[in-house]
């Protein structure tokens, strides 16, 4: 299904949390490549800042990209968020790679009031671990926060 059921009577705007997952079109490991990793974090970063989202954690794995973002303002726009963000980091690699980055659509999950975005954090920055890539997630150049250091995120994983 190329665009997943959203929630209905949910319009995905203001402050909330949202826990992303896009992944890469044919499940290619592109992101072993350091460089496009790191330009398409970059498209990443400037997506949230222009579109007012705070990125709590993200962890770029060879073949998929998780996301944790909360908006900031009453007007941040979840879903013109995620477009931009796709669009943004796709429409460069395309230029340069002559090939589509992304699979159609993309996973999200709302988090609701109760749940503890640094505990999601934490899964997040611990999955090149659970994918035995890494011993450690501070052994991994491409999960962080822009909103905690990974030092304060991994000082309560077990």
């Amino acid at each position: 299904m190329s665009r997943p059921m959203r929630l209905p009577n949910f319009d995905y705007l203001g402050p909330h949390q949202y826990f992303l997952t896009f992944c890469v079109r044919d499940r290619l490991p592109v992101f072993s490549d350091r460089a496009i990793a790191d330009q398409t974090l970059t498209q990443f970063r400037r997506t949230a800042s222009l579109e007012q989202f705070a990125l709590l954690a993200y962890c770029l794995m060879p073949d998929h990209a998780h996301l944790l973002a909360q908006g900031v303002r009453d007007d941040s726009d979840f879903r013109r968020f995620a477009k931009m963000a796709k669009q943004r980091s796709g429409g460069l690699y395309a230029r340069t790679q002559h090939s589509p980055l992304w699979q159609p659509g993309y996973f999200e999950r709302v988090l609701r009031e109760e749940d503890d975005a640094r505990i999601l954090a934490r899964y997040i920055v611990n999955n090149p671990v659970r994918a035995r890539l890494v011993e450690s997630p501070a052994d991994y150049p491409l999960v962080g926060s822009d909103v905690w250091s990974l030092k304060n995120l991994l000082e309560s994983i077990v």
